[in-house]
């Protein structure tokens, strides 16, 4: 079985948006994945918030979507004590509402890395003390 790919709005942006710095790396993933790419609705938002002044960037994410390459695999309402707990305890961060419902989609699942530019999933924890594999940018 394959890796489960949790997927935040770096990578998303990056792949919709050709003059993003990113945008190579993130195509590559997205070519040599063969799994759906899962993420939850705070990084779709903030994916259209980013994407407002691209060209056909919000169109292309809605054909992803779509298409399942992307698929929302999360609920917040039924998260909402365990997100909030994590938001808190990562204040100091700070941790937006999208890191904290990637870090407890891995926390739900047991083999998944995320697909990311923000160094901040270096210093994020699942489970309370394990390290939450990144795929990142060199």
């Amino acid at each position: 079985m394959a890796r489960t790919v949790l997927i935040d709005s770096g990578p998303l942006v990056a792949v919709l948006c050709e003059r993003d710095r990113n945008h190579r790396w993130a195509r590559t993933h997205f070519e040599a994945s063969d799994e759906p790419f899962l993420t939850c609705e705070a990084v779709i938002s903030e994916c259209f918030f980013l994407l407002e002044r691209t060209h056909e960037g919000k169109e292309k994410l809605c054909r992803l979507l779509e298409r399942g390459v992307v698929i929302v695999g999360y609920s917040f309402t039924d998260q909402l004590a365990e997100t909030i707990r994590l938001i808190r305890r990562y204040k100091d961060t700070p941790m937006s509402l999208a890191d904290a419902c990637l870090v407890r989609m891995s926390e739900r699942s047991g083999d998944t890395a995320v697909l990311t530019t923000d160094s901040d999933f270096r210093v994020y924890r699942r489970n309370g003390r394990q390290m939450i594999p990144v795929i990142m940018p060199e």
